[in-house]
């Protein structure tokens, strides 16, 4: 019997993964400190109080932060690409819902969720930002 429970505890020591380790392909992007406040009545961000219409705003995070009304709440994403190593091209362009890549490759990445649109190969999502509300105050932040 204590053969059987030591062999049951090695194999479930031995199958098991460790999901607390980063895929050393995503690893492009710095863990840059973002706190940034965003007021919805400044016409620059005033159509984010609709659902579906994303804002770019650079100088904050890896590749600036791109912000999309969901209806349902807000979701920020660093603009850059964290398929890349950073660079001019890996800094995400607004097409509609989805944000494309200026590299080669053109990585394109929905922005309700992060995930890549047309490439099922790429393995590393948008990096996501929290949101919070307060009054007409947007805060992106890590």
């Amino acid at each position: 019997m204590r053969l059987c429970i030591a062999l049951i505890c090695v194999l479930t020591l031995t199958t098991c993964s460790d999901n607390s380790l980063n895929d050393e392909n995503c690893q492009f992007l710095l863990n840059i400190t973002v706190n940034e406040p965003v007021n919805l009545n400044f016409p620059q961000f005033s159509q984010l109080q609709f659902p579906s219409n994303p804002v770019y705003i650079p100088n904050v995070g890896n590749g600036g932060i791109i912000i999309t009304n969901t209806g349902s709440g807000f979701a920020a994403f660093d603009a850059a690409d964290p398929n890349h190593i950073f660079d001019s091209c890996s800094i995400l362009t607004i097409n509609g819902l989805t944000a494309t890549c200026g590299c080669d490759d053109e990585n394109e990445y929905n922005l309700f969720t992060g995930q890549a649109v047309n490439n099922g190969n790429l393995q590393c999502t948008l990096k996501r930002y929290r949101t919070e509300l307060n009054g007409n105050t947007l805060v992106v932040f890590n």
